[in-house]
């Protein structure tokens, strides 16, 4: 299993998000988490990833295995979980270049050839359709909404993690952008068969290009529902209502 999710619970600012949340996504999956705004969707990648403004409270994460509750998040990086962020940061002063090349070698725990840098990130760049200026810019200082999502893709590329967090990926890319860093992303899987996917967002165009083995609905401060690919048109035609009126846990529901 490459992700095990125990009863967790979480909380900010004293206020309960998360309970009794539980997610296994096998090696190789692809797993979309979907619902309502607010109902702690983008809290779930973050508690993954080890922010230290989230606090839990019970349960465990497990990842390969062992627990990563107490990892910061560094730490759960090299290990190969990354996360393609909804708003990234902007860091002035920092090339992006720097920025990739610095984080290669920490995750490798070995410098990184200039030669072999350049050659990746020239082919990865080619392949995103992105300007080649981008790279010798501060980490995302006056990059479009699109351009942050392509970085981040090329982060992929370069890093290579075994588990990938997208955090409403589409949200700002034009439908020329989607296509690109889907087919880019599908790429990066085909070449590493393990990876598993973890997608959250509110729309399905995206889940068009990287289709999900499984469907989660998340309310209620957990999953209530699972299904295959069907659930995704069900709820783009008639909402989530008739979901939140059951009672359905995680699992129950499976197809």
């Amino acid at each position: 299993m490459k992700l095990e999710i125990k009863d967790l619970a979480v909380e900010i600012d004293k206020k309960l998000i998360l309970d009794k949340f539980n997610l296994d996504v096998e090696e190789g999956s692809i797993h979309v988490i979907m619902g309502p705004n607010g109902v702690g969707k983008s809290t779930l990648s973050r508690v993954i990833m080890g922010d230290e403004n989230y606090h839990v409270i019970e349960g465990d994460i497990l990842f390969e295995s062992s627990s990563i509750v107490k990892l910061k998040t560094d730490e759960r990086s090299r290990k190969g979980i990354f996360l393609a962020m909804q708003s990234p940061m902007e860091i002035d002063g920092v090339s992006n270049q720097d920025f990739l090349r610095t984080a290669i070698s920490q995750k490798n725990e070995e410098r990184v050839g200039l030669y072999q840098f350049i050659k990746s990130v020239e082919e990865a760049v080619s392949d995103l359709n992105m300007n080649k200026d981008l790279i010798h810019r501060s980490l995302n200082v006056g990059f479009s909404g699109g351009e942050k999502k392509k970085n981040e893709v090329l982060q992929i590329k370069l890093l290579k993690p075994s588990l990938i967090i997208l955090d409403e990926l589409d949200s700002g890319l034009d439908v020329d952008s989607l296509r690109i860093v889907c087919e880019n992303i599908l790429k990066y899987k085909r070449e590493n068969p393990s990876t598993a996917i973890l997608i959250i967002t509110h729309y399905s165009m995206i889940l068009e290009y990287l289709r999900p083995d499984y469907v989660h609905i998340l309310a209620n401060k957990h999953i209530i529902k699972t299904g295959d690919y069907n659930l995704v048109s069900d709820i783009e035609k008639n909402g989530y209502g008739k979901y939140l009126e059951t009672k359905n846990t995680y699992g129950e529901d499976c197809l």
